[in-house]
């Protein structure tokens, strides 16, 4: 049994409210349950109760067995004072108050749906499962999935917004300066993206703006930063942006000792970050308020316009300086985009709109649905336990069910675990 679980079956009211009594054969009744506390004192305050005919308002303390109240030390804080009740799952033992008066106590299993707590020992006893509730997964509701699943996309813009919150209060406000860090970010990956934010936050944005008018003193800026020109001649295009990085550094006082160094392993050429830095270079060479011309989009071929854009001439025959390579223009291809849109776009219309008052909600949901599913261990494990949608909603979705409730074992705040143990 576990405490959390006693916690929802009381703010959910999931018990027998007739004949409810105290240990000391007291009648009970409910008039409100309280409103959950989830930091230090009592679980619950301001509950309002009807004890024995008389009405009492104050705090609810909930525990597994009464004794517990003395193994918490309970009796020592004047935060438990104004105790009205005791809810447990098993009494033990009387609880008294300074006064020698007994605490009110109500054993719950003895008011409990015995089908509900078959269900919930059915999903917090499964072993050797990938989830608790992979064996039951599919038996529910496509309307109660959906529904959830939408509503986890929303929580994880939520949690993306805390990023750019960071990011907007160190820009002076400045969306475009924000909006350069994140695509940097994401540009980089998994792999470079914490280094490419570093090289975004190592300098002021307003240089960037001055560097517009020439693509290569872009270039010359990020790989002079990220340390991509240290070596020594690599050859002759290496030898013109360390040039141009040399002026860059002496104009605008350039520092690049925060700059977390670039990793090459293992990846494949096609994601090296000199082609992603020249990507990103090319991009901000060849496009103007690039902030307020996305922010009112609402198509995945309307950024796909945006984001068409590819490395610098000299990448075409290179994927790392002094070596050359089959010729091949390096242009963004709509899969990274796609990656683009999701880490980037959407968390930033999603944020953006809220500064401003707005609910976009609809306009989101419509934009992530209209790019394909994304493709990972944790979406096809999913989708063999239940077929669950073909688009990136469903795919960001499932990442925030398993990361934050199925690994935490947050089924009591999960709609599909509520689904199954309410059967």
């Amino acid at each position: 049994m576990r405490e959390d679980f006693l916690h929802y079956l009381w703010k959910h009211k999931k018990i027998n409210p007739t004949n409810l009594s105290t240990s000391l054969d007291e009648a009970i009744s409910i008039i409100s349950v309280g409103t959950h506390n989830l930091n230090s004192g009592p679980d619950f305050f301001n509950a309002q109760l009807r004890i024995d005919n008389q009405l009492w308002a104050g705090n609810v303390e909930i525990h597994i067995k009464s004794s517990d109240w003395y193994v918490h030390k309970h009796e020592t804080d004047s935060a438990y004072d104004n105790v009205i009740l005791h809810v447990v799952w098993e009494h033990d033992t009387d609880i008294y108050r300074e006064d020698n008066s007994v605490i009110p106590t109500l054993q719950l299993k003895d008011v409990i749906d015995t089908g509900m707590l078959l269900n919930y020992k059915r999903l917090f006893n499964a072993s050797k499962t990938w989830i608790n509730c992979e064996n039951d997964f599919a038996s529910v509701s496509d309307f109660t999935v959906s529904n959830w699943l939408e509503r986890l996309y929303v929580e994880r813009l939520e949690e993306k917004s805390l990023l750019i919150q960071e990011l907007l209060a160190s820009s002076n406000n400045d969306w475009e300066a924000v909006l350069f860090k994140m695509l940097a970010k994401n540009f980089g990956l998994k792999v470079n993206g914490e280094s490419f934010l570093s090289l975004a936050q190592s300098f002021d944005f307003k240089v960037l703006r001055k560097l517009k008018s020439n693509p290569e003193d872009i270039e010359a800026l990020f790989f002079g930063q990220t340390g991509l020109l240290i070596k020594e001649h690599q050859d002759d295009y290496h030898s013109k942006l360390e040039e141009q990085y040399s002026f860059l550094v002496s104009k605008f006082k350039l520092d690049n000792a925060g700059v977390l160094p670039l990793k090459f392993f293992r990846l494949r050429p096609s994601n090296f970050p000199t082609i992603r830095l020249s990507q990103l270079a090319s991009l901000y060479a060849t496009k103007d308020n690039l902030f307020s011309n996305i922010i009112n989009l609402n198509t995945k071929d309307d950024f796909y316009k945006v984001f068409n854009v590819s490395a610098l001439h000299y990448w075409n025959t290179h994927y790392s300086f002094g070596k050359t390579s089959k010729a091949s223009q390096k242009i963004l291809s709509r899969s990274f985009i796609n990656l683009l849109i999701v880490n980037t776009i959407i968390p930033l219309k999603f944020c953006y709109s809220k500064s401003q008052g707005k609910s976009i909600e609809d306009d989101i949901i419509n934009l992530i649905k209209q790019l394909p599913l994304e493709q990972n261990s944790i979406v096809k494990r999913f989708n063999h336990i239940k077929p669950l949608g073909k688009s990136a909603l469903e795919s960001q979705s499932l990442l925030q069910l398993k990361t934050q409730y199925c690994n935490k074992h947050n089924c009591l705040k999960c709609a599909i675990g509520n689904s199954l143990i309410n059967g």
